[in-house]
């Protein structure tokens, strides 16, 4: 995976690094037109295993969190539209890219607590957490226990509706695979399985434009898919899909500004999103022309856009 192009909120142009480093070893990639930056990214240790991530720049510390079965790659696109002037932190969620993949059970509630880990232990201070799918679910759920190390939320089309998981609405392929993958036995098989075109076709359900999905980056999550316990935590992830929507019950808890953002196209509901809008009482609605569920990939300049919003309103720390 890369980023092509000018400057970015790194301080020059990165490109795709698979692993990360524990130290400060630098290994040369080749990359279209950018420069390797491995150096910024790191693994930290949490009560259940290690967690990847990327971090860079100073200041406000902004927090991004991906999609189901993506990983930090994910925001590459992004981050070619921002601005040095914060201090950017973006995790592989657990069981997913080359974070650790614990045999337990992958809620809602799991990954929750694993990303309040994830900011006790890089000491984060009036956070501004930015995510999508999942990543938004686990914002949100983070804002409604009143997590002292977050100011703000922006969520993009949080992952807290569908009966057996929201995704089953973005194709026929999807319903189908994803309704198998539910089913003993014959789902740990299928979960396993790593036929490229397929998941390309299920990714591009993700996306109102299916020319926006990166060929590097479906590389890269197919190879990280493969990574011991990855199959497992994400099947687990599918079967636990009630855990996100009984999430929601929570939100109404939440105190401090929410910026919520939905693609036009996004698998959820309009009466779903109203029902979210209200009852987050400090939330400002916002829907993204023409995307769907990806909006970071299909409408990088405005999601890029609404984060420095987010930042400039929390001020200066």
């Amino acid at each position: 995976m890369y980023i092509g192009g000018p400057t970015s909120l790194l301080g020059h142009s990165p490109h795709y690094c698979a692993r990360g480093t524990h130290d400060t070893e630098e290994k040369e990639h080749e990359g279209m037109n950018s420069t390797p930056w491995e150096a910024n990214l790191r693994y930290t240790t949490i009560p259940n295993g290690q967690i990847r991530y990327l971090r860079s720049g100073s200041g406000r510390p902004v927090v991004l969190l991906h999609t189901l079965r993506t990983q930090l790659d994910y925001f590459f696109t992004l981050l070619r539209e921002h601005d040095q002037g914060f201090d950017l932190l973006v995790p592989d969620l657990p069981g997913h890219g080359h974070s650790s993949a614990p045999a337990v059970e992958y809620t809602a509630e799991y990954f929750t607590n694993s990303i309040e880990q994830f900011l006790d232990s890089c000491d984060l201070k009036d956070a501004v957490l930015v995510g999508e799918s999942i990543g938004a679910s686990i914002a949100l759920g983070l804002a409604a226990r009143q997590n002292p190390r977050i100011t703000r939320v922006v969520a993009l089309n949080p992952y807290d509706y569908g009966h057996w998981g929201g995704i089953r609405r973005s194709s026929v392929l999807a319903n189908v695979l994803f309704t198998l993958v539910l089913v003993p036995v014959l789902g740990s098989i299928l979960a396993r399985v790593s036929i490229k075109g397929l998941f390309r076709l299920i990714m591009q359900g993700g996306l109102h434009d299916p020319r926006k999905l990166p060929p590097e980056l479906v590389d890269e999550m197919l190879r990280c898919g493969m990574l011991p316990g990855h199959a497992r935590a994400f099947r687990s992830l599918c079967l636990h899909w009630k855990s996100w929507i009984d999430a929601r019950a929570q939100y109404s808890a939440i105190r401090l500004p929410v910026t919520l953002i939905y693609g036009q196209y996004d698998w959820s509901r309009q009466e779903e999103r109203e029902a979210n809008a209200q009852v987050i009482s400090h939330a400002h609605s916002q829907v993204l022309k023409d995307c769907g569920h990806f909006t970071s990939l299909e409408e990088p300049q405005q999601v890029a856009q609404i984060i420095r919003e987010a930042v400039e309103s929390a001020g200066h720390i």
